[in-house]
């Protein structure tokens, strides 16, 4: 049985490819904790990630980029 990836372990993991990505200041930035994070994974083996990202209190859209857990990188997702 494979364990979940948690929005914590892709922290982790990114800390030297997206190293300002999950910093404070950068989540406090767009309103955002680490808890509002949600991870899905897809057929392909990675995960999106997204969570609301707000500017002024006001919600703006959300945040969202896909983990490789293979390069550790987040990619942009195309919209």
């Amino acid at each position: 049985m494979t364990k979940k990836m948690t929005i914590y372990e892709i922290k982790r993991r990114t800390g030297k490819t997206s190293p300002y990505f999950f910093s404070p200041k950068t989540l406090r930035c767009f309103g955002q904790t680490m808890k509002d994070f949600k991870v899905f994974k897809q057929e392909d083996g990675k995960y999106l990630i997204e969570a609301n990202s707000y500017w002024d209190g006001k919600l703006m859209k959300k945040t969202r980029r896909v983990f490789n857990p293979v390069t550790n990188d987040l990619e942009r997702v195309e919209e």
